[in-house]
């Protein structure tokens, strides 16, 4: 990986000083040589973060359904310790409540804020609605109903220039308040619920194959077209692999931590994790090598379960597949439940075994008709869209009858 920062073409250039007559503090020193010559730790340590100038940020939102939530979610974003400029976009969905209210006040009220039509409700097509009318060169995902911490855009900023990544992103911070809840959301933080993902389990900065949200260069959205609208679900996997699979670098940085909050009941959970488990075989057949056992875990597991119940009235000994499974869920919840409620405690077991086998489920019943079809021969190109958001619109994809929500991403 390259030492040299990749830099920012729309960064307001900074007033000239001594020494530096017309010079820009996103220029990064060069050596004899040619190559990047980066500050001592010390010299950067000195430096006050307003001795420099902050990239303009463009910041996304597919909203649908979001009248709760909006309001408290911008003014985050608007209120963030970053000396840049800062826009919010946000694509509204035909929503059920006064979202579109809420919206239209936001931008009347500041001149940062603009509100673009998403007339399908869908979450990749109002990110690549938002994408094309915003204009800066760094472009920051975030959703309707996301609590972002203070140093956010901040956090990302230093580790784009830093790494030269495409994207960077952190951690699916779950919190409940709901005994349910906080069951969920520690079901969502360990290992035995979602496998070894580090967006929600944590862990050492680094490369990764997707992040949460994601702060990107939009040179990278332009070079792979943006969000490919036939995924419903699934779409922050499916553009980051297609990032990683031009030349792109998606990097995890534990720093940027954003608060989530859970499904609130059984029934919600389930069917937010059998739409997960349907999107990601849809990706798995579209992008052929992408499939691992962390996701064939749980559908495994399912038809293991499903034919020792089938065949246990003509061999009982059947029944020791789901009640291994059983045991197994009871042993590990009071494992990774430590500390939590007893009234959260409880309720452990369910949440993972709602997640495991909603997602196996969906994803062995995942239908041949959302499958994405094949490009055209002679087409030479799988690009979802068109390069360029700013001068041009996007391809639309047919897209299945079902809606997401501004959460509606497979990870």
């Amino acid at each position: 990986m390259s030492a040299a920062m990749k830099q920012f073409p729309d960064s307001p250039a900074p007033a000239a000083s001594a020494g530096s007559p017309g010079g820009s503090h996103d220029e990064v020193p060069k050596t004899s040589s040619g190559s990047a010559e980066a500050p001592a730790p010390s010299e950067r340590a000195a430096a006050p973060s307003r001795s420099r100038t902050w990239p303009p940020i463009s910041v996304i939102m597919p909203v649908l359904n979001e009248e709760r939530h909006l309001r408290e979610a911008v003014r985050q974003v608007l209120n963030q310790a970053y000396d840049g400029p800062i826009e919010v976009v946000l694509a509204v969905g035909p929503s059920r409540d006064r979202t579109q209210e809420v919206a239209d006040a936001l931008a009347a009220e500041d001149p940062r804020v603009t509100v673009v039509p998403n007339p399908t409700g869908r979450t990749p097509n109002a990110l690549n609605a938002a994408i094309a009318a915003s204009r800066h060169q760094i472009v920051a995902r975030v959703d309707g109903h996301a609590m972002l911490p203070a140093d956010y855009l901040k956090v990302a900023v230093e580790t784009l220039e830093e790494t030269g990544a495409d994207n960077v992103g952190g951690i699916m911070a779950a919190e409940g308040r709901t005994p349910f809840e906080c069951a969920v959301a520690r079901a969502m933080t360990s290992k035995l619920g979602v496998g070894g993902a580090r967006f929600h389990t944590g862990g050492e900065a680094g490369p990764a194959d997707t992040v949460y949200l994601g702060v990107f260069r939009r040179s990278a959205l332009d070079r792979v077209g943006g969000y490919d609208e036939h995924f419903l679900r699934a779409q922050d996997w499916e553009m980051n692999h297609r990032i990683r699979a031009t030349g792109g670098l998606v990097w995890f940085q534990p720093r940027m931590r954003v608060s989530y909050r859970p499904r609130s009941t059984v029934r919600a959970l389930a069917k937010q994790y059998f739409h997960y488990g349907r999107w990601r075989r849809v990706v798995a057949h579209t992008h052929q090598g992408t499939i691992n056992m962390r996701y064939l875990a749980p559908p495994l597991a399912v038809l293991a379960m499903l034919a020792g119940v089938l065949i246990s009235p003509f061999f009982w000994p059947g029944l020791l597949i789901p009640g291994a499974y059983a045991v197994g869920i009871l042993a590990g919840s009071l494992v990774t439940g430590r500390g939590l409620a007893p009234a959260a405690l409880v309720r452990l077991p369910i949440a993972y075994a709602t997640m495991h086998i909603s997602w196996g489920w969906g994803f062995l019943t995942s239908p041949r008709r959302l499958r994405k079809p094949a490009p055209a021969a002679g087409t030479g190109s799988e690009k979802p869209g068109k390069p360029g958001f700013s001068a041009i619109g996007l391809d639309e994809w047919g897209a299945p009858a079902d809606r997401a929500g501004s959460d509606g991403s497979a990870r």
